[in-house]
């Protein structure tokens, strides 16, 4: 079965640190040694300590890390999740 994507107004905002929008951040090291994902491409940032960690929020199906370029969309009832810069204008347009 073919089906559309319900319209839905969202807030689209491409990742930057300090505007607030991950809900925590988890050691490089241990998203590494985990084996969680593929690391290449994940924001890093590099704490006072010097340890290394990336962002990520959180969804219903877990912990989405933040990639460089990535974008932060909020929809209108409130579900948030990660969107690549590759496919963000795809999925969506500007109003």
């Amino acid at each position: 079965m073919k089906c559309r994507r319900a319209a839905i107004t969202a807030d689209v905002e491409k990742y930057e640190i300090g505007k607030g929008l991950e809900d925590g951040f988890e050691l490089l090291s241990d998203v590494v040694t985990k084996g969680w994902i593929e690391t290449d491409n994940l924001v890093r940032i590099q704490r006072e300590d010097g340890s290394i960690v990336s962002p990520y929020i959180k969804t219903r199906r877990g912990r989405t890390f933040i990639g460089v370029g990535d974008y932060v969309i909020k929809d209108e009832d409130g579900t948030r999740h990660v969107c690549g810069e590759d496919k963000v204008w795809l999925r969506y347009e500007k109003q």
